[in-house]
């Protein structure tokens, strides 16, 4: 217990199946009068965005809805959803979706109130005026972006990632509503599942954990290892729809203490260069980085092993990642998903420059993550 921290959330969590009924009221009861619905495609297809949009209104308050939030959204895409507010008095940003549009949504906070580019901001607290209040509503169980100070948006001249930090943008409020989860497909419940042990794993072996951060991860952890296939077998299984809702932000509490690590830092340029869906690169990274990693922290991969639901084996984790990875139907490999060898020298310099390399347990150079990158191709 020598290690010193801090530790502040700000934001109220409303969880419950059902919560979403109450959002206009919660808005009203905050003097909100105007908002900006920002959201995907997919969503707003599946009739969510006209719901909350019409609850919304239903409580006296004006909405306008942005549904252009792409997969690895962009800088372009925060300038246009930003754009909305000429003229028109928003006084606060509801972000509804994954982790996409909840970070465009914190983008768009940014830019509502503050001038020039959305990348004069990247790192930390590079922005002086305060974004608008943020109403988080997450459809998936991955990111626990509604619960983290962070955001992440793609400059695709650059094919590189965007990473912008600051308790400012943590939403006021997340909002938790299982119900709203029992329709995804597949797919989408494996690899943002899979996404939220990411988060959960690796915030448990940074070198910022932290008795209160392992405490979160841990219980994430043991929440995935017992729902997250009983999720993806059945959506509608509304217990393992709320253990897994919960096991996300609890996960996202873990890493915006304890930071994430090489498995996010080789992700996001996999996002940058070949936009894949960050969940599922997540995924194919995840079993041989921690197999790289469990050198570092054997008792703690003990743990991890009897959390999954294995047998207190260091050596095992990596395996029971693998045949999750098969069971959920995740691709073994990235050749599969189109990542080309030409490009694992740039995405492992620009890997290189995460925060995340620091605070990984085991220290890694440009050769051991382009040996990784090439163990996975």
């Amino acid at each position: 217990m020598s290690q010193a921290f801090n530790f502040t959330l700000p934001t109220e969590i409303i969880f419950g199946a059902g919560a979403l009924q109450n959002l206009g009221d919660i808005l009203r009861g905050d003097g909100i009068k105007a908002v900006l619905l920002v959201t995907d495609p997919g969503v707003a297809q599946a009739g969510l965005a006209d719901a909350v949009s019409q609850g919304i209104e239903g409580s006296g308050i004006e909405v306008r809805v942005f549904q252009k939030v792409e997969p690895n959204p962009s800088v372009e895409t925060v300038a246009l959803g930003a754009a909305l507010f000429d003229g028109f008095p928003f006084q606060a940003v509801v972000a509804l979706g994954g982790g996409s549009p909840m970070d465009t949504g914190k983008a768009i906070a940014i830019m509502a109130t503050n001038p020039g580019d959305l990348t004069d901001y990247q790192g930390v607290d590079k922005f002086n005026n305060d974004p608008l209040p943020i109403y988080a509503i997450p459809t998936t169980a991955g990111t626990g972006s509604e619960v983290t100070p962070f955001a992440v948006i793609t400059n695709r001249s650059q094919k590189f990632k965007v990473p912008i930090g600051s308790q400012r943008i943590l939403p006021r409020k997340a909002i938790l509503d299982p119900t709203l989860l029992t329709g995804l497909p597949a797919s989408v419940a494996a690899a943002t599942g899979l996404d939220a042990l990411t988060h959960a794993l690796e915030a448990y072996i940074s070198l910022e954990a932290s008795l209160i951060s392992d405490a979160f991860a841990e219980k994430a952890m043991q929440l995935i290892g017992g729902n997250l296939r009983l999720f993806v077998a059945n959506r509608k299984n509304l217990h393992a729809a709320e253990a897994m809702l919960m096991a996300s932000t609890l996960a996202g509490l873990a890493f915006a203490q304890a930071r994430l690590g090489v498995v996010h830092a080789m992700a996001h340029p996999l996002g940058g260069f070949f936009d894949l869906p960050h969940g599922t690169a997540n995924a194919v990274l995840l079993p041989s980085v921690m197999q790289f990693n469990s050198l570092a922290c054997p008792e703690k991969f003990r743990r991890i092993s009897l959390l999954l639901g294995g047998d207190a084996s260091a050596s095992s984790v990596a395996e029971m990642l693998r045949q999750l990875n098969r069971d959920l139907g995740i691709p073994a490999d990235l050749a599969s998903l189109g990542v080309k060898d030409e490009a694992i020298s740039d995405m492992a310099e620009d890997a290189m420059k995460s925060i995340n390399i620091s605070v990984n347990p085991r220290q890694v150079t440009h050769g051991d993550l382009v040996a990784l990158y090439r163990q996975v191709l």
